[in-house]
């Protein structure tokens, strides 16, 4: 699944095609994604110009001068293909600007979702009001993990994954981030001392901000709209190296699967 250093890189890639131009076609293909499509995108997009484009958590933002925001979410799967020679069968939605250039979100899977709310109402629209603050904002610190684990026995990383807690991270990133940081990813959350949460939050945001420096990570389908791989797959640490020397201590790099995902880690170097 495409995590927050994709979508990201997603918006970064397709705000060169949209930023500041009009929608002159806009084509829903289908009645639903992994929900249904709103019945008036077409009608409420079309002829609008995008002021601004932006992400929250997982989630990628189309803002335009009608008071209206497409939120899109990539799913396991989807993307945006910039340009395309032809419109194919995977091709949800149809985005044209008045200059000619045209967006086809790409979704074979058909797991992601597009809404659209009203700009000012984004804040409080029930999805986006569950969600916990953004790991590379000043909210997300030491002390809000602090709070967010006292007393808690799930495991650290169950927790950071939990979106209330911590908008955005997904797995990949996580095991990354505990990784660097020292911490077994099984341990219970509220065992861990406040004092290894800071290199914790500032490992978190490093691995993010290097994701994003990247282009972020080529997992099966995933690719940048212009079609470019992302590369921060050649610097992951521990993901998808199991049996492989730890980059820190050469023992082999562990796996175990915890709630149906595989977690990455060494036994010696996490504790």
């Amino acid at each position: 699944m495409p995590e927050l250093p994709e979508v990201e890189t997603t918006v970064r890639g397709i705000a060169t095609v949209l930023q500041g131009e009009v929608l002159a076609r806009v084509e829903p293909r289908r009645a639903d994604l992994r929900r249904p499509i709103p019945v008036d995108l077409r009608q409420r997009l079309t002829g609008a110009r995008v002021i601004g484009l932006g992400r929250r958590a997982k989630y990628g933002l189309i803002e335009t001068d009608r008071g209206d925001t497409l939120v899109f979410h990539l799913g396991m799967s989807g993307r945006w293909r910039v340009d395309p020679e032809e419109i194919g069968k995977h091709d949800h939605l149809i985005l044209e600007t008045a200059a000619g250039r045209v967006l086809a979100l790409n979704d074979h899977r058909r797991f992601g979702s597009l809404d659209l709310v009203a700009t000012d109402a984004l804040a409080d629209w029930p999805t986006f009001k569950a969600l916990g603050p953004e790991p590379l904002s000043d909210a997300f610190s030491h002390t809000t993990l602090a709070t967010a684990f006292e007393g808690r026995s799930a495991a650290i990383k169950t927790l950071l994954l939990d979106q209330r807690i911590v908008a955005g991270l997904g797995n990949i990133y996580v095991c990354e981030a505990l990784f660097i940081a020292g911490i077994k990813p099984h341990k219970p959350a509220g065992q861990v001392a406040t004092a290894r949460l800071k290199p914790l939050v500032q490992a978190i945001k490093d691995v993010l901000a290097s994701a994003i420096e990247a282009g972020g990570s080529t997992l099966r389908d995933f690719a940048q709209p212009d079609g470019e791989l992302g590369y921060f797959f050649k610097q992951w640490r521990v993901y998808g190296r199991e049996g492989e020397d730890c980059l820190q201590c050469g023992r082999a790099v562990e796996r175990r699967v915890d709630g149906g995902r595989s977690t990455f880690y060494c036994g010696t170097c996490q504790r």
